[in-house]
């Protein structure tokens, strides 16, 4: 009965992503499924089994037991599980529950305490403008022959 549940579920959330292309329904690979190949997909993917190849996508989601073993090309990334590869996303989250080996390019990065990353975090994009100098606060000529 779950199992209909669930099936009748996925059709009717199938249908209204055909009507309307706001609804996006993100591919799963559950826990028992293990993958050998590339992925490429223009929408959201979530993985909590196994995949051995580089992956393309939208939205990429590694849930806690999930693992990916490649390159993984993404706009979004939030890693809960394994990835050991290569990273470049614009947005990516790393939980305190992921395992990343590996470096990964970003725009924008969020890092839990307690996650394990053994690589390179590479910042792409517009540089980040350094501080303007403090000018001296209006100091006198006695303070300022003082700090000599």
């Amino acid at each position: 009965m779950k199992n209909l549940k669930r099936l009748i579920y996925l059709k009717f959330a199938r249908s209204l992503n055909k009507n309307n292309n706001s609804v996006p329904v993100p591919t799963i690979i559950s826990e028992n499924t293990r993958v050998n190949g590339d992925i490429i997909s223009n929408t959201i993917l979530h993985i909590d089994g196994h995949v051995e190849g580089d992956i393309s996508c939208d939205e990429l989601v590694i849930g806690v037991k999930g693992v990916v073993e490649g390159s993984v090309t993404a706009k979004s990334l939030q890693l809960f599980g394994t990835l050991n590869g290569r990273v470049s996303a614009e947005n990516v989250f790393i939980a305190k529950s992921a395992k990343l080996i590996g470096d990964a390019t970003h725009v924008s990065i969020a890092i839990e305490p307690g996650a394990f990353i053994d690589g390179r975090c590479m910042r792409v994009g517009e540089p980040i403008p350094a501080e303007a100098p403090k000018p001296d606060l209006m100091l006198t000529d006695a303070t300022k022959a003082k700090k000599k």
